[in-house]
């Protein structure tokens, strides 16, 4: 028999060469899980396998580590290294016999009990052939998937139809040691390991396929079921005189324009076509911080991926990168404005599900949107929305539109068995598509419609856009934020009855907050934003290419040395390897002459740098205020910046979704600041180093704020000078002065003249009690309002305040 399976063995290592094609995750996995090669090693899989032990065996070769095919030696005894927890299915018969993975982790844990100080390692190895989930109701084309546990005949049809979509995923391993000293009965620990180790296929085999899929018709007929559809189609027939089956009919016909019809096959080709794309489009996609979701798909929680809103290519964009990290793709609230030939079919094979941009006034839509998207969740499919609501034109986050999250808790509020956890995702570009068109849209345009010409036309100008940064910010975990901030929100779980409790708005705006601030905590540095950081911070956008080295050599240092946040993502290259990558995407001008090379913004892209600038401003607010103190003063106490910012940090934190800042972050940033020679300590106080290059490399550094404070100081001497201005006239007067501002001083930011910016900044001075309005919408200066102005006047310059006096 043993000389039998050794040729069968080996008939599968030749059919894994010629048929495979094997995409492993993690990419590393010796560093990612601190594995050790020289350790006694096991692999546990859920199916007893020739091909899988196969695919494996290959892997492990490739990776250095034990290979599975050979027995490993422990305490003398040979034991096999590939415990299969299912054998295939007979093909005569219905019941499989029973694998080797009681004995075999018997003869382990036999083996370790004899020797205590013996040390092992036992992983577990998910195989996947192709993603396919399977359907409720199988078919032909379920037959030849691995959605069910396959006799050899169908595992040969499985390999050749989908060996090149072949996923195998190692996950943190299992110390036997550590399992022995929890549990003395040694005869218990197989069946323990057997159990969680189902347990652990079971979340993995879900996290990277999904749940089976219904039928359409399925899924329509238990939606139309479902009470509270029920309810709202009676009401409708009633308020609008129609029969109870014309109501159900128009609520069919809602559905049918909401809901998605997930393909596995329209994922595969969509992949193969992004795979082109990316190559054409990006020079390399990078992703960070992908660990924390494979953490929750581990532990079974509902994924919910909330990403800020660049470009359509995010809808594109992170799709394929959660699908390349083994992961199902998630179902994708899409606005109704995609649903156009083709790509709306596309998009609904691809997951996407199409939403309104307003439900208001039409209850049986809002009714049958909530069931759809509550089914979602109760079925265990995860969803993706943009909680801005629509693409940011100024490169800044968007306040959050809360309808989504809003029904992400009412759906809990259903009694959902799983965690929910929410992945706020940022997402960052050396060049957005749709950036012309952003500017066109912020000088007065109206928004055209998207349409198969407009896409025709996209791939047309398909070009070099330099590299795509998506980074995964730190979790939620919905119930857990729900029992520190609302304890007795459990009080209202019903599984039909969905009221909205009094609670719900306050959560849900304070979670929405909650979500952009760890987006933009998860910010990613790169050659064009840092650019246009520096670049738009001179008078003439250029710089010699000896300054901008420098200056850009200084910021890559403060972003390391004294971050923001942790979360945060530096490039690793060198500024003179950053400026060399940015050159090659033609955004920029070198001039020459006698003297040397001068690297300046191209005229056509002068106001669209404003974008990119912005999607990194948060990070550089604090130093930049402090910069600009120093250059102001030449001299600064820590107790003064602490003070400076108890009353500007606020309100920075609400116009960038900011975290409360840390104690050190100010003595991180002086810190740095000395050590790049730019200031001096004597004791708590800074002196700045009286040199033009540290002086310059402050005043640079202190501009990057500059509109903001100059934004701040309209609005606040406005509202000094006219007390008890309404809301209305002072955001008329506001955008006055701003443009005539930008005209004499050359602003060419369109946030500046942005009414969206000013509306939340006045909101902003309310909620931090700067201002009180009352009923009729006038507006009251408050004495703390003093203390801003103050700071205000000391930290801009002169011709700044004197243009805001004399415009007033």
């Amino acid at each position: 028999m043993r000389i039998i399976s050794r040729v069968l063995n080996l008939l599968a290592q030749w059919a894994n060469l010629l048929l495979v094609k094997t995409k492993l995750l993690p990419d590393n996995p010796i560093a990612q899980f601190n594995l050790n090669p020289e350790l006694p090693t096991f692999y546990v899989a859920r199916l007893n396998s020739r091909a899988d032990l196969a695919a494996l065996d290959a892997i492990c070769k490739k990776l250095g580590l034990p290979r599975a095919t050979k027995p490993q030696n422990l305490a003398g005894s040979d034991i096999e290294r590939f415990i299969g927890l299912q054998n295939p299915t007979p093909l005569f018969a219905k019941v499989a016999k029973p694998s080797n993975a009681l004995t075999t982790g018997k003869a382990i844990f036999t083996a370790l009990n004899s020797e205590p100080n013996t040390q092992a390692q036992i992983i577990p190895v998910t195989i996947l052939w192709g993603r396919n989930p399977g359907k409720e109701k199988p078919g032909i084309g379920t037959l030849f998937s691995h959605s069910l546990t396959p006799s050899w005949l169908r595992k040969f049809f499985v390999v050749l139809l989908s060996g090149r979509d072949n996923l195998v995923r190692f996950s943190q391993p299992i110390e036997l040691n550590q399992l022995i000293n929890d549990k003395s009965d040694v005869t218990e620990l197989p069946h323990k390991l057997v159990r969680v180790a189902r347990v652990h296929f079971r979340r993995q085999k879900l996290a990277a396929t999904g749940p089976k899929l219904p039928s359409r018709e399925q899924l329509f007929s238990s939606l139309l079921a479902a009470p509270a559809i029920k309810k709202a189609i009676a009401d409708e027939a009633k308020s609008k005189g129609l029969t109870y089956e014309e109501a159900r009919l128009n609520a069919q016909d809602l559905l049918d324009e909401i809901a998605a019809n997930y393909s596995d096959a329209m994922v595969r080709v969509a992949d193969r076509v992004l795979t082109w794309l990316w190559t054409k489009l990006y020079n390399g996609i990078e992703v960070k911080y992908a660990q924390r979701v494979h953490q929750l798909a581990d532990k079974g929680h509902e994924i919910i991926y909330v990403p800020c809103h660049r470009s359509h290519m995010d809808y594109l964009l992170l799709t394929y990168v959660i699908y390349h990290q083994g992961l199902v793709p998630p179902h994708i609230a899409a606005g109704v404005n995609l649903n156009f030939f083709p790509a709306g079919g596309i998009f609904r094979r691809s997951g996407a599900f199409f939403i309104r941009r307003s439900f208001a006034g039409n209850k049986l839509y809002s009714a049958v949107f909530k069931e759809y998207l509550s089914q979602l969740f109760i079925k265990g499919y995860s969803v993706k929305f943009y909680t801005e609501g629509g693409r940011s034109r100024t490169g800044r986050l968007l306040p959050p539109k809360t309808g989504m999250l809003a029904m992400t808790l009412q759906s809990m509020l259903r009694g959902i068995d799983r965690p929910i956890s929410i992945v706020p995702v940022y997402i960052g570009y050396e060049h957005v598509m749709e950036i012309n068109t952003y500017l066109k849209e912020l000088a007065g345009n109206h928004k055209k419609n998207e349409s198969i010409f407009a896409v025709f036309k996209a791939i047309k100008n398909l070009k070099n856009y330099g590299r795509g940064y998506l980074n995964f910010g730190e979790p939620i975990h919905v119930n857990q934020y729900l029992n520190e901030h609302q304890s007795n929100w459990r009080d209202a779980i019903h599984p039909t009855d969905i009221q909205k409790p009094q609670w719900l708005n306050t959560q849900v705006a304070e979670l929405a907050d909650k979500v952009m601030t760890n987006i933009n905590s998860a910010a990613a540095l790169n050659a064009i934003n840092l650019l246009a950081t520096i670049l738009l911070s001179n008078s003439q956008f250029a710089l010699s290419k000896r300054k901008l080295l420098e200056q850009l050599s200084f910021y890559l240092t403060l972003q390391r040395d004294a971050k923001y946040n942790e979360q945060v993502t530096v490039p690793e290259e060198t500024a003179e390897q950053l400026l060399s990558h940015a050159l090659k995407l033609n955004k920029l001008d070198v001039l020459a002459d006698e003297l040397g090379e001068i690297i300046a913004i191209k005229d056509k892209e002068r106001t669209l740098f404003n974008y990119y600038r912005n999607n990194i401003v948060h990070l550089f607010a604090v130093p930049s205020v402090i910069a600009q103190q120093l250059f102001n003063r030449f001299s600064v106490s820590v107790e003064e910046c602490h003070k400076l910012f108890e009353i500007l940090y606020p309100l920075f934190a609400k116009e960038w979704f900011l975290t409360s800042m840390s104690k050190d972050y100010i003595a991180q940033i002086l810190t740095c600041f000395a050590q790049q020679g730019l200031i001096k300590f004597d004791g708590q106080i800074a002196h700045v180093i009286k040199d033009n290059n540290a002086l310059a490399q402050l005043e640079m550094l202190g501009k990057v704020s500059q509109l903001t404070l100059e934004r701040y100081a309209i609005t606040s001497s406005l509202i000094f000078r006219k007390q008890g201005i309404t809301r209305k006239a002072l955001e008329s007067e506001t955008d006055v002065i701003a443009n005539r501002l930008g005209t004499l001083h050359g602003i060419k930011s369109p946030e500046f003249f942005d009414k969206k910016v000013l509306v939340a900044f006045i909101s902003s001075l309310k909620e931090q009690g700067f201002i009180e309005i009352d009923k009729q919408q006038c507006i009251q200066a408050q004495k703390k309002l003093e203390g801003l102005q103050y700071h205000l006047n000391e930290l801009l310059p002169a011709s700044i305040s004197q243009s805001i006096q004399d415009t007033m």
